[in-house]
């Protein structure tokens, strides 16, 4: 039997332990991978990409378990009633084959998206960071907030989105949980003496949602918009002031900022900051860049947490999701039996 987490169950359990707590213990699992990041199985994700979006599998293994999402990033799709992106996934033994876990993963990949953001601002911005300028009040943009306050205690926030709609119910979502929030006339207004700047806007472009003039010494900035080749939100020319901060380097020279820069252009894996092989940020007025795509061991992290949370609870269900005849070589006789003779 595999345990299976639906949305009711999902929504249940995010909303009982709360957001913010799943994003601090979600950012613990995340550092534990990426420690052992070169023992998993790596590789870009596989993409099918249309004029109305793309759809992705992201799979890795550890070579005890194996693991992939199923993601798809629709930009258009909030003007006609769907969501931008949804997901699900699954993780399985890779001993026999077999899944032992699935559940959704729209709302899990926001929780684990905002949870990454966390983990490597800890390692990039300044520790005295207290203001964040959001330029994108979308569907992730809460999440993000939160993060930033799990990890680096910034409470002051400065959004700017070119949806009135979206502000309104950014703000009508944060303001009760104590955020003190501005609302920008401009990204220019949003950055301006910001010490944490985020990028989370969702149209598949080549857009320049913030430009190089913009960005002042010491400011660390958290590129996570849904990206995809032909799609960026930073002026090229602000990856040259700063260091570059990637999750897997072949896949975000596809999909990240820094597809249109030189093949040769110097970026850091972040798992090598994590375990001390380089050094993250090293003075107060160095910018730092995190053009961060998402990467399958994020949803792996994610997968093991919300595995391990809702142990023993009544948060998933068990379904019959594999076929188990009682000799493994008569899988036929499974159905063999109940077909009709003759017709």
């Amino acid at each position: 039997m595999t345990r299976f987490v639906d949305v009711h169950n999902m929504v249940r359990w995010a909303a009982g332990r709360g957001p913010e707590h799943i994003i601090s213990g979600m950012i613990q699992y995340l550092e534990d991978d990426f420690r052992r990041w070169e023992s998993f199985d790596k590789t870009p994700r596989v993409a099918s990409h249309t004029p109305f979006g793309v759809i992705e599998l992201m799979p890795t293994s550890d070579h005890e378990t194996y693991g992939f999402k199923y993601v798809n990033g629709h930009p258009s799709n909030p003007a006609r009633g769907f969501q931008t992106v949804t997901a699900f996934g699954v993780l399985a033994d890779v001993h026999n084959g077999y899944p032992t876990f699935l559940t959704e993963m729209t709302v899990l990949t926001a929780l684990r998206t905002a949870a990454t953001s966390g983990m490597v601002a800890k390692k990039l911005a300044r520790a005295d960071s207290r203001v964040m300028a959001m330029i994108g009040s979308g569907s992730q943009s809460e999440f993000q907030a939160l993060a930033f306050r799990s990890a680096l205690g910034i409470s002051t926030l400065r959004v700017w989105d070119t949806d009135p709609t979206a502000l309104e119910k950014f703000v009508a979502n944060m303001a009760p949980l104590g955020f003190d929030i501005t609302i920008a006339t401009s990204a220019a207004d949003a950055v301006r003496g910001a010490d944490v700047i985020t990028t989370c806007t969702a149209d598949k472009a080549n857009a320049t949602v913030l430009t190089a003039d913009l960005i002042e010494p010491g400011v660390h900035i958290n590129a996570i918009g849904g990206d995809c080749p032909g799609k960026t939100e930073l002026e090229p020319a602000i990856l040259g002031l700063g260091d570059v901060f990637v999750e897997y380097a072949p896949q975000t020279r596809i999909e990240g900022e820094i597809q249109h820069m030189p093949a040769g252009f110097g970026v850091t894996e972040f798992w090598q900051v994590l375990t001390d092989r380089v050094p993250g940020r090293t003075a107060a007025a160095q910018i730092t860049i995190f053009d961060s795509v998402g990467f399958a061991i994020e949803d792996f992290s994610a997968l093991r947490f919300v595995r391990d949370a809702v142990d023993g609870t009544d948060f998933f269900v068990e379904i019959d999701l594999v076929a188990s005849p009682e000799d493994p070589k008569n899988l036929f006789g499974l159905v063999g039996a109940l077909s009709p003779v003759g017709s």
